[in-house]
């Protein structure tokens, strides 16, 4: 197993997979508390749009996936926050609407050879050199404007109401952490591919949400779970010759169902 970290594919996997658990353990917790598990899982699956406008103009899948990814949550972000009783026919019709852009885009590309399984399902092992600075560069946006305006995110997070009345742009800031959570699913992707990426923004925050008495607690405690859950995963699907992305969510789900049952036990004690 040591020797696996010699290789270059490996030590590149290893770096990518730091990135992603803390990208999702800090901006999970905002998903998490926000309910906002559908919208990041319709951006998610929407941002495969922006991988098919890639194919096809001959452009990087990265930054097509990226600026898809922005537009698609800017989209969702106003229609749910103008009507919540709708939200989830928006992010449905949006969701579908991306995928199928993507798959009839690819499908037109004349000799596309990618892999469609990557994008959906993660390639952590196939990660180049160049993808991440790439990553590196999003985290540190992400964690720059998580520290710059955490007490406004906690804010609108939690009594949005008192926050507008304290003169806080409850709508400029709501949207700012969408696009905060867009930029975290395309980093994610690349661990966990599109189809699994919500259970990565959001285990791991509602195993943290458990054992937390404040946001900045609960944010620490999901990164430290993630980086448990990414690293296992991948060492694990390693060992055992697996897909990296599935292996991964299959840990975090056993330590969900694991944590589960700790509480159930220690009610009933």
């Amino acid at each position: 197993m040591l020797e696996l970290f010699s290789m270059e594919f490996m030590q590149n996997a290893l770096v990518a997979a730091v990135f992603v658990a803390i990208a999702c353990g800090v901006m999970g917790t905002f998903v998490v508390v926000n309910r906002l598990t559908a919208l990041s899982g319709g951006v998610a699956h929407a941002s495969f749009g922006g991988v098919g406008l890639a194919c096809f103009f001959g452009f990087s899948p990265m930054l097509g996936s990226l600026s898809f990814a922005l537009v698609c949550a800017m989209l969702m972000g106003l229609l749910t926050w103008r009507d919540r009783k709708n939200s989830d026919t928006f992010i449905g019709i949006i969701w579908a609407a991306g995928m199928a852009l993507g798959v009839i885009l690819t499908d037109l590309t004349p000799g596309y050879g990618g892999d469609m399984m990557s994008f959906l399902f993660g390639s952590l092992l196939t990660v180049p050199r160049e993808l991440l600075f790439w990553m590196g560069g999003l985290l540190v946006l992400i964690l720059g404007f998580v520290i710059a305006f955490f007490q406004k995110f906690l804010a609108i997070s939690f009594d949005p109401e008192f926050a507008r009345v304290r003169g806080v742009p409850v709508l400029n800031y709501y949207m700012l952490l969408i696009a905060l959570i867009a930029l975290t699913v395309v980093i994610a992707v690349q661990a966990v591919g599109m189809i699994l990426v919500i259970a990565l923004l959001t285990i791991p925050a509602y195993i943290a949400e458990c054992y937390s008495k404040n946001l900045k607690q609960m944010m620490l405690v999901s990164v430290g779970v993630s980086l448990v859950l990414v690293v296992v995963g991948l060492l694990l699907a390693c060992e055992l010759n697996l897909v990296v992305g599935p292996s991964i969510i299959a840990c975090g789900v056993l330590l969900y169902l694991l944590n589960f049952a700790v509480k159930k036990f220690t009610r009933s004690r």
